[in-house]
């Protein structure tokens, strides 16, 4: 049973309920970039529920949409679940018609049943459900309403499903299509039905597609051609054009035939509040503003949470030489300490309150809000609009920003967006920052330094542009309506989160800490530190302690942050009777230009390949090492 619909119809949330918080939702059309899986009892009997990427089309234009279709064409499902927004539910079924072209077992869910009752829209579920042949289930995804609904109605499809009648088309094009399909070689693979074969071979216009055709017979290629020109003839408009507006037009007839709109063209809260927030003016000063209290609530959080962790933690570490003295358990107990201790003491405190207010950023859907807005910016960098959404998916985590390029058209914006990824301070690196920068230098500081680094990311792509030449299109970002944060919805976001961090960051932050513990006891750190001395004090001006900080910086970023204090051999509090204010912001500029973490370059060398992968590594040390001087003479002078 798979889920499928345009993005943000829900289906992820639609998911997460029956399946538990397994898949993340995003507003951010693209970032479900592979399908999410599992299995559901209901009432004894075992369902495999599958989250597909959200997709527009069945004509694949991009990964994600691929990764959709295989599961539709190679691995039929048994069930398909269209999730449509009701509130949009003219344009969302031309989806739902091309599915029924596929002529599957299908369920059309139609969520969001609320914010259309809240447009004015009334909906006749049975009249649109005796019209599409398949049945309809009124849903609210958000909070649980319909589905047991839903899934009896799954049950009784798996059970027994007949082929609903098919709605007709223009006599005309029906009369092409027709012609087509009787002209399918016999050796022809025939997806789903011979009909929806058909209508691909029209719609499809792609050089490689009809290249395809051409050898696998001559002559069938000679046919779908004529039929083309036909319709193009006819209709002043290519084929594909012609059976997209087929079904646009059906969909709008379905629309009028079983919706009214009770209420005249009042404006809505969420309309009024969009206009606010969306202004070419107040949007940016809105932005500002909530960037700006995004740091300070987080601050205002860490800060007395981070001294009430280190307190016992630091008495805990001081009363270990006396009990264990200075042999290899005492470092083994020590690193133990600084890695769980650190874990709690320093990365809790700023990484729970960043998911959450991510959580309840991307909840209310003002993210996709922020990256409209800063469309503009990308622009005068040369780059597409589509890249503001994997940026603003970068301050949580590098890696899904990289997979997420794969909604860009052109290799070029994929390559030029995946190489700028890396500087986007991700949670890992905001973490450093606000703990290091944000508390010993202040908020501000820490504001700043995000300004600076925005700035750094800017002339890059700037460069970049300027030796990949290419004419930069203009945005279609979907902005999906404001809604109400759900606090339940929040929470669950920010736990999946967490969970994966306790997963697989914390077990990195203990094992780095007691190697490294292990090192410092063997010595053999010294021999790290003499090596990378000529940087570490001569270009960065840093205590050559802090070298074999870089190796571990590059497994975790957060692991860096831990392994400075141990190498340091201060606590948290006493950092600053061994580093300077320069030296402070110093470590923190390299650490954030620096090599991306282990993870984010292993993903660069599977989307972007090989060369790119070593190019952003040579890139980001380069740029580190160069900003890091800057700033040292410049905090000097």
């Amino acid at each position: 049973m798979v889920f499928v619909g345009q993005p943000n119809c829900g289906k992820s949330t639609l998911f997460n309920y029956l399946a538990g918080f397994k898949a993340e939702t995003s507003d951010l059309p693209g970032t479900t970039v592979k399908h999410s899986h599992s299995k559901v009892n209901v009432l004894g009997e075992i369902l495999n529920i599958i989250d597909l990427p959200g997709t527009y089309t069945l004509n694949p234009s991009d990964d994600a949409e691929k990764v959709a279709l295989t599961h539709l064409f190679q691995e039929i499902p048994d069930l398909i679940i269209n999730v449509v927004d009701a509130s949009i539910m003219g344009r969302s079924l031309e989806m739902t018609l091309e599915l029924l072209e596929l002529e599957y077992p299908m369920i059309v869910a139609l969520n969001m049943m609320d914010l259309a009752d809240k447009k004015g829209m009334d909906i006749d579920v049975g009249k649109l459900e005796e019209r599409l042949g398949v049945p309809v289930i009124p849903i609210i995804a958000s909070h649980g309403r319909g589905i047991k609904e839903l899934l009896d109605a799954a049950q009784n499809a798996l059970r027994d499903w007949k082929t609903p009648a098919r709605i007709p088309w223009a006599r005309d094009v029906e009369e092409k299509i027709s012609e087509v399909e009787a002209a399918l070689p016999a050796d022809f693979y025939i997806v789903a039905n011979p009909r929806f074969s058909a209508l691909k071979a029209l719609e499809i216009e792609k050089q490689s597609f009809n290249r395809m055709l051409e050898e696998i017979s001559p002559r069938f290629k000679q046919t779908v051609d004529g039929v083309r020109a036909e319709l193009e003839a006819r209709h002043n408009a290519p084929a594909y054009e012609v059976i997209a507006s087929e079904r646009h037009h059906l969909a709008l007839k379905l629309f009028e035939q079983t919706c009214t709109v009770t209420r005249g063209a009042r404006l809505s809260w969420t309309e009024r509040v969009d206009a606010v927030i969306m202004h070419p003016i107040f949007g940016y000063v809105i932005l500002l503003l909530v960037f700006l209290g995004f740091f300070f609530v987080i601050f205002k959080v860490a800060t007395p949470v981070e001294e009430f962790f280190f307190k016992p933690l630091d008495s805990l570490r001081a009363w270990l030489p006396s009990r264990l003295g200075d042999g290899l358990l005492f470092y083994l107990v020590d690193g133990l300490l600084q890695g769980v201790g650190g874990g709690i003491a320093i990365v809790l405190p700023y990484f729970l309150p960043l998911l959450f207010m991510m959580g309840f950023l991307e909840d209310i859907r003002y993210l996709a809000r922020a990256g409209f807005l800063m469309d503009t910016f990308m622009h005068k960098i040369g780059l597409h609009g589509k890249s503001v959404s994997a940026f603003i998916l970068g301050f949580g985590c590098n890696v899904p920003a990289v997979v997420s390029t794969r909604i860009l058209e052109s290799r070029r914006d994929r390559v030029i967006t995946s190489l700028l990824i890396p500087f986007i301070p991700c949670s890992a690196r905001t973490m450093i920052i606000l703990a290091l920068v944000g508390f010993y230098l202040g908020p501000l500081w820490a504001l700043g330094f995000y300004v600076f680094n925005m700035f750094v990311v800017a002339v890059l792509g700037r460069i970049m542009s300027w030796i990949y030449k290419y004419p930069s299109p203009g945005l279609i970002l979907e902005i999906p309506a404001l809604k109400a944060p759900s606090l339940s919805n929040i929470l669950r976001r920010t736990f999946f989160q967490f969970r994966s961090f306790v997963q697989f960051a914390w077990p990195i932050l203990i094992i780095g800490s007691m190697v490294l513990a292990v090192l410092q006891f063997l010595k053999f750190d010294s021999v790290v530190n003499l090596v990378l001395s000529p940087i570490v004090q001569g270009v960065l001006g840093l205590p050559k302690d802090l070298g074999v900080t870089l190796v571990f910086g590059f497994l975790r970023k957060e692991l860096s942050l831990i392994m400075m204090l141990q190498a340091l051999g201060v606590s948290y509090q006493d950092l600053m009777t061994i580093l300077t204010r320069e030296q402070l912001m110093v470590f923190v500029v390299f650490m954030n230009f620096f090599v991306p973490c282990l993870s984010t370059v292993a993903i660069l060398w599977k989307e972007i390949g090989r060369k790119e992968a070593l190019i952003s590594v040579a890139l980001n040390t380069s740029v580190a090492l160069v900003i890091s001087f800057l700033v040292r003479l410049f905090l000097r002078f």
